[in-house]
């Protein structure tokens, strides 16, 4: 019988590009997508004539916990990192619907925003990472699974963690600031780096909270789909399926290749907007926290320029030989520059 997969989230930035690789991957896989109004539905059949669709939203919990008992995994990207509602209807439907002897398994879409809490309870803004809250994914994992309940994502994290059994085996990928141009049916552009961008280019300047310190982790979206498809490959290979190192509570992976400040993110895209010839007077900004806040919005994007969130991935090369093999930050940069640029008619 052919592996029947469930996944949210493929008109999605993340979960486009994931779905798009896990698909052509495995085209004898049967899938079913959950989209929640006909325009979509009919974007993904276009280039996707084979799945089914489940109709509805993410409030639909009948409808994801009898796709959740039916698939063998179950990958969701949509709001997947915040939406409790969704994840406790996945849970319930993977449990309802196997068994130990046949187990199923569900790939979970989070975020290292999770790592930015330490600076966030001691107001460390614009602040380089304390070294003591650098996680490691692999020897660390005992530290990430204790973060505080009031982090960003955690309670979601939780429900992901707790649903794990014999019977369901989750995993969370955790991935940081991702960059480059996605290959799934809807949206291509991803939220961190554009927003930069689009600074930029509309107010004629890219903000930076004071001292310009703050660090993440990024990836490239193709990497991170890559990690993704070797994921799905171990759930149907017996050396790895029954890993609890992969799959169970210790299954929490960053997909990270590099590290950047976000002065330097933002002194590179004042740069490309320069070189593209959009704009010879932008220039980076620096400002506090709260002057940020009060011009552009108290929001997540701003917290994660903000704080820092720094992780070592090293769990998906020893238990996946997983390598980030895409392309470089600037090479991002330069992609998304040209991307919004001539989107806005520049």
């Amino acid at each position: 019988m052919a592996v029947k997969v469930f996944v949210t989230g493929v008109t999605g930035y993340v979960g486009g590009t994931v779905f798009d690789y896990v698909y052509n991957a495995h085209k004898d896989y049967e899938y079913t997508v959950l989209v929640r109004d006909e325009a979509r539905a009919q974007l993904v059949k276009a280039k996707y004539p084979t799945v089914e669709v489940a109709s509805g939203a993410l409030e639909d919990t009948d409808v994801i916990e009898k796709a959740a008992a039916e698939a063998d995994i179950v990958i969701h990207t949509a709001d997947s990192s915040d939406h409790a509602i969704s994840a406790r209807a996945i849970a319930k439907g993977l449990k309802d619907g196997h068994t130990a002897e046949k187990p199923g398994y569900w790939l979970h879409l989070s975020g290292t925003a999770i790592l930015t809490w330490y600076d966030q309870v001691n107001n460390r803004a614009g602040e380089g990472p304390h070294p003591e809250y650098i996680y490691n994914d692999l020897d660390g994992v005992d530290r990430m699974l204790s973060f505080p309940d009031d982090g960003i994502h955690r309670d979601v994290d939780k429900i992901i963690q707790g649903a794990a059994s014999d019977a369901v085996k989750p995993t969370i990928i955790c991935p940081p600031l991702i960059y480059g141009k996605g290959s799934g049916v809807g949206n291509q552009t991803s939220v961190q780096l554009p927003y930069l961008i689009e600074a930029g280019l509309s107010d004629g300047y890219v903000p930076v909270v004071k001292p310009g310190k703050t660090e993440w982790d990024h990836v490239d979206v193709h990497s991170l789909a890559d990690l993704y498809v070797k994921l799905v490959d171990a759930t149907q290979d017996p050396s790895k399926n029954s890993n609890p190192e992969i799959f169970g509570i210790r299954g929490f992976f960053f997909a990270a290749s590099g590290t950047h400040s976000f002065l330097q993110l933002a002194e590179k895209v004042v740069s490309e907007i320069k070189k593209q010839g959009y704009s010879n007077k932008v220039t980076v900004k620096q400002y506090s926290l709260a002057e940020l806040r009060e011009l552009k919005g108290d929001n997540l994007i701003i917290s994660t320029y903000a704080f820092s969130s720094r992780g070592e991935a090293q769990r998906a090369k020893k238990y996946l030989g997983w390598e980030p093999k895409g392309m470089s930050l600037a090479e991002g940069v330069t992609e998304t520059v040209d991307i919004l640029a001539k989107a806005k008619g520049l």
